[in-house]
């Protein structure tokens, strides 16, 4: 919005021509999530607690999680507050991407919020049916790819899935691409729905994974920086991150609350639309497979459940002392705290393994 409105008036006010500038506008949208969500968190949770609007708790995990009982959660609302009105400030409203973004964070964040909402209704931790959920999730990923199909990124490499730390090599997946590209962003939802288990643990990850993505969109939509990096460029993917700079800096401000002992919890409402939205980006600037690595901390959390079922129906037995994988942890011993800054720490190491992808070819 501020870019239609005081970029048109450059030529009447000169200095108005930093709107223009991208890095402007992310900086912009990082600061404005984060005050948004210092200035709303209060409130929200308060009225959170008031609507008793708290966590059921599973009786069958850590025995430290029984006093989390209560803790408000629906917090989501915040993040996608800050995050949605912060673009609508910053980003230029005629990208396609930004608009895609926005319409997929309500999409997934008012899914989050129906199954939060069934939760605490039914005073239990059943909320919308798992087939429900991925019916939704499944729904909005294949408009998704059928309008990328029709409209690809970059039409040149429509199908072509580019391999990490591999000079110029590139796997067609033909019209199986519509099919990866739904499991992206189904499997990126809810893997860090999946994660969001410990104090601080998903938020803090998910800032880590959003700012990577958005250098990476940077410097995809940077035609001349794509070509002499050897990554697919893709016309208009620098604005996408405007998008992800907004979801840094309300996951800073959010984790100002989330970290232990937490306020608030983001709930699925947080959770499933931040999950969806970096998968979306991973998609739309043609890095798919390094959102595998980059989130290698949900891709772990996700395949840690896939395992534990597989292993428990066959055997009977749990592989793991309990899933996803920081509740193995915790039930090993480690504290909570300790987990979720180790689980950062990862993040972080795969974050730069994602920037030395860029060179390392």
């Amino acid at each position: 919005m501020l870019y239609h409105i005081f970029y048109a008036l450059r030529d009447v006010f000169t200095p108005f021509n930093v709107f223009q500038y991208i890095t402007f506008r992310a900086g912009g949208a990082v600061l404005t999530s984060l005050i948004i969500c210092f200035i709303i968190g209060p409130y929200v949770i308060r009225k959170l607690t008031e609507l008793k609007v708290g966590q059921t708790v599973r009786t069958d995990g850590p025995a430290t999680h029984q006093c989390k009982s209560g803790t408000p959660t629906m917090g989501g609302v915040i993040i996608l507050i800050s995050i949605v009105s912060s673009v609508l400030l910053w980003a230029r409203l005629d990208n396609r991407f930004i608009l895609w973004l926005i319409a997929g964070a309500l999409w997934l964040g008012f899914l989050g919020f129906w199954d939060d909402y069934l939760k605490l209704k039914g005073k239990n931790t059943k909320g919308v049916s798992a087939k429900g959920k991925l019916f939704f999730q499944t729904v909005f990923a294949a408009t998704l790819a059928a309008y990328l199909s029709a409209f690809p990124a970059n039409p040149e490499y429509a199908t072509l899935v580019n391999v990490p730390f591999l000079k110029s090599f590139f796997v067609n997946l033909s019209f199986l691409y519509i099919v990866f590209a739904m499991i992206i962003v189904v499997g990126s939802s809810n893997a860090v729905n999946l994660t969001d288990g410990l104090d601080g643990l998903a938020i803090g990850n998910i800032v880590i994974v959003a700012f990577t993505l958005a250098v990476f969109a940077y410097l995809a939509g940077t035609v001349p920086v794509a070509n002499y990096l050897k990554i697919i460029p893709v016309s208009g993917a620098a604005e996408i991150s405007v998008f992800l700079a907004a979801i840094v800096g309300s996951g800073l401000g959010f984790l100002w609350y989330n970290s232990y002992p937490a306020q608030v919890f983001m709930g699925d409402t947080g959770s499933l639309f931040l999950g969806g939205v970096l998968g979306m980006s991973s998609i739309f600037i043609k890095q798919e497979l390094i959102l595998l690595l980059l989130g290698g901390v949900f891709v772990a959390e996700a395949v840690s459940v896939m395992i534990q079922i597989s292993y428990y129906k066959r055997t009977k037995q749990r592989f793991f002392r309990m899933a996803p994988l920081h509740h193995h942890f915790e039930m090993s011993g480690l504290s909570e705290t300790k987990v979720t800054i180790r689980f950062w720490i990862i993040g972080i190491l795969l974050a730069i393994l994602s920037f030395a992808s860029l060179k390392l070819r």
